[in-house]
């Protein structure tokens, strides 16, 4: 009798898992779409809601986006992730984009102000500005509030777009509206003991750190100061994890404070569609 032909299988398609839905996320998402990525790609975001650009991401033939299931452990050993719901999912590689937190309570109508908290938020601030320099016919006064890299950035961002900038580390009460109708959201702050800073606009760069809680889980190194520590091709100390966005840290310091979330998405779907074009594995019968 003849021996059996080999037979042979292809590996099954590559799973992504990322863990997190924020810009960064998105971003990788498209990234990965747009290199043609063979696999499945998972999101994992902690938003009950849907807005409508994961709505869109879900569209996508190879995207499952799963709605309130934010990632809680991590099991390198198995490859796998759990959700805070108890749901587990299977990964060839998994990407942490979790974002960053601030540090403290918001301030009282800040949502009326500008902010700044990573190099993405230069070029609204930018807009902005223009918006109100068009509107006031002359160059504009800001207030900037807070300490630390975020509020040194957002310093040379305004000097560079032509605002004189008042710098104030002592956090204010409240925001305050400006005058209905300016079409300015705000130009006025308000501290504790009732003395107040006026100007044309109001930017708030204070503190954030990265959520960074999956790193106990999985043994993940992390940064002195917070962050998931990764290297120059965003992959962690374990093996099939990578971060990017505001959850990771490059040499200590927070990623969005580094690199714009489209180029680290870039640059990370680069090596993730590396990775899952490795030659399949052929098993031979015995």
């Amino acid at each position: 009798m003849s021996a059996p032909a080999p037979s042979s299988s292809v590996s099954p398609a590559p799973r992504i898992v990322i863990a997190g839905a924020g810009p960064a996320a998105q971003a990788l998402v498209r990234q990965l779409d747009g290199g043609r990525f063979r696999g499945t790609i998972t999101v994992l975001s902690n938003r009950d809601d849907a807005p409508a650009e994961l709505l869109d991401l879900a569209e996508l033939p190879q995207v499952s986006v799963r709605f309130g299931q934010p990632a809680s452990f991590i099991d390198p050993a198995n490859r796998t992730v759990t959700t805070a719901d108890g749901m587990e999912f299977s990964y060839d590689e998994l990407v942490i984009a979790t974002g960053s937190a601030p540090v403290t309570s918001p301030v009282e109508g800040a949502g009326r102000c500008l902010s700044y908290s990573t190099i993405d938020d230069a070029a609204r601030i930018g807009d902005a500005v223009k918006e109100v320099t068009r509107e006031l016919g002359r160059r504009p006064l800001g207030i900037l509030v807070g300490t630390g890299p975020a509020a040194r950035q957002a310093e040379a961002v305004l000097r560079a777009r032509g605002v004189r900038p008042i710098r104030t580390t002592v956090r204010p009460d409240a925001v305050v509206p400006s005058i209905a109708g300016s079409g300015l959201a705000a130009a006025r702050i308000v501290f504790e003991d009732g003395s107040s800073m006026n100007g044309d606009l109001v930017v708030l760069a204070e503190e954030r750190v990265s959520r960074d809680g999956l790193a106990a889980s999985a043994g993940l190194a992390t940064a002195p100061n917070g962050g998931i520590a990764i290297n120059k091709e965003f992959r962690t100390s374990v093996p099939g994890v990578w971060a990017i966005g505001d959850a990771a840290a490059f040499d200590g310091v927070r990623l969005g404070l580094l690199v714009a979330a489209a180029s680290a998405a870039g640059a990370c779907a680069t090596q993730l569609l590396t990775a899952a074009s490795a030659p399949p594995v052929l098993q031979t019968a015995a």
